[in-house]
């Protein structure tokens, strides 16, 4: 655990160290705040719920596109930079590195979500919703981040490449939040899979309307501890090659 913790803090650091860090985060608090005022709030009257389900709805897309920016660097620039020489010879195995990296990640993204707080707390002003529906979406935010971080985090360890490592991670994303769709388009038992496999449309909604389902919740765990492993299988192979 220790060395885990270890590169945790390392990768962390990096985040705040550098300009990349700060872009990410200044983008998602501009363009998340401007879909809540322009889309969210609007110039015509609605429910507090309805607002607030609006603002998880477009909170939901950028989270996704920040994760996605954020893992991109995590082992993909280690190996551009060939750092990933001194991952390799270190005593540390390959499912701490994943899982520290992952860490690092998921811990700076936390904070980008705490910092939208200001949004929810703005609906107050005017309006009353259940604090119980706010605690419920950012839970859902979390897990959603959760997963994509550990896609994002597979997908970094592909390429050496970021933007690789980027579009790579977009496009296992696009696919699973798209997969409703086909769903829709095929017959049973497929249509049950390709609905299920929907990282938005079947999952993500209930936590936006204000309802924690442990079925969902199980979904997005799943979703991340897979793509961990697969990240480790692949640092493991990557290694006798």
């Amino acid at each position: 655990m220790r060395g885990v913790l270890l590169i945790a803090r390392r990768d962390l650091a990096a985040y705040f160290n550098s300009i990349w860090g700060y872009l990410v985060v200044a983008a998602l608090l501009f363009f998340n705040g401007l879909a809540f005022n322009v889309f969210a709030m609007g110039k015509t009257a609605k429910y507090s719920t309805d607002v607030l389900e609006d603002f998880f709805y477009w909170t939901f897309g950028f989270i996704v596109a920040a994760a996605v920016l954020l893992t991109m660097r995590l082992i993909a620039e280690e190996r551009q930079t060939g750092t990933i020489v001194l991952i390799d010879s270190s005593p540390l195995s390959d499912w701490q590195v994943v899982a520290g990296k992952y860490l690092s990640a998921m811990g700076f993204l936390t904070l980008m979500i705490a910092l939208t707080g200001y949004m929810p707390a703005l609906i107050f002003v005017e309006g009353k919703v259940s604090y119980g529906h706010i605690a419920a979406g950012y839970t859902g935010l979390l897990l959603t981040g959760s997963a994509v971080i550990a896609i994002g985090t597979f997908a970094s360890s592909l390429s050496r490449s970021q933007l690789v490592a980027a579009v790579i991670a977009g496009v296992i994303v696009g696919v699973l939040i798209l997969s409703w769709l086909l769903g829709r388009v095929t017959e049973a038992p497929l249509s049950d899979v390709f609905s299920y496999l929907s990282l938005y449309d079947r999952h993500f909604q209930p936590f936006q309307r204000g309802r924690i389902n442990l079925e969902d919740v199980v979904y997005y765990l799943s979703l991340t501890f897979a793509f961990l492993m697969l990240s480790t299988r692949w640092m493991a192979a990557r290694r006798w090659r």
